[in-house]
């Protein structure tokens, strides 16, 4: 029985940490540094975050899935 309670004790650690991980690792900000590939991004909470992905300093970004993608502009609103 203990060993039983310790296995499960193991995969719920196992898994609380990497649904904790995939999920922090989301956010918007502002394009660091940039070494080949790999992009540090600093998120709007403060904290920062390795993506890969095409970007330049300075840039305004995306991360989803440990991608980069283009933060999207604001449509113009047009009217008469």
């Amino acid at each position: 029985m203990n060993k039983k309670m310790i296995s499960l004790a193991m995969a719920m650690t196992f898994v609380i940490g990497t649904a904790a991980a995939s999920f922090a690792a989301d956010c918007a900000g502002v394009v660091k540094a940039v070494a080949g590939t790999a992009v540090t991004v600093t998120c709007a909470d403060g904290t920062e975050t390795m993506a890969t992905g095409a970007a330049k300093v300075g840039d305004k970004v995306t991360v989803k899935g440990g991608k980069i993608e283009a933060a999207k502009k604001k449509k113009a609103i047009e009217g008469c």
